[in-house]
């Protein structure tokens, strides 16, 4: 069900330095950043982290990194059923960032930035109890074209995502 709801679904952000915007203002901002210094190398990072209470919370992170010199980010809370199960949250986790994806993909492809790398960063590790699931859910994010990144280099998820998911 998660397809049927993409679009509207990615549809305000916050940024913490521009505040809400719509998917069109923030890609707006994230290729001004970009054209600021076209001489420097840049990565768009996803990554998706939860917090489970009487629901569960889904943080999704768009980083764009210009390598070696920082970068700028938004982010989308959206609120789900609770899901206690820790592999459905990993997966649903990874489906929704690889969805993310897919919609800032298509913009950068319309908008000749086609070769921008994406990276999907996933809030699993070898360490803990997403081991188990690992194989699983990065073959899923690059078996739909992206690069997975996993602990402890994920920090799209684990640190950027998960800053506004308490």
């Amino acid at each position: 069900m998660i397809l049927s709801e993409k679009y509207s679904a990615w549809q305000d952000f916050i940024s913490p330095t521009y505040g809400r915007l719509s998917l069109e203002e923030m890609f707006s901002k994230l290729v001004s950043y970009i054209n600021e210094d076209k001489t420097r190398a840049y990565n768009l990072i996803i990554g998706t982290d939860s917090f489970l209470n009487t629901e569960t919370l889904f943080v999704s992170a768009i980083i764009i990194h210009r390598i070696g010199h920082g970068g700028i980010y938004f982010y989308k809370k959206l609120h789900r059923k609770k899901i206690e199960n820790l592999r459905q949250r990993m997966f649903y986790e990874a489906t929704m960032s690889i969805e993310l994806a897919s919609v800032m993909s298509g913009k950068l492809n319309e908008n000749g930035f086609k070769k921008l790398p994406v990276e999907i960063h996933l809030d699993i590790g070898n360490n803990g109890d997403t081991r188990d699931i690992i194989k699983e859910v990065v073959g899923m994010v690059t078996g739909s074209g992206y690069a997975a990144v996993t602990k402890p280099g994920s920090y799209g998820a684990s640190k950027v995502a998960d800053r506004h998911s308490k």
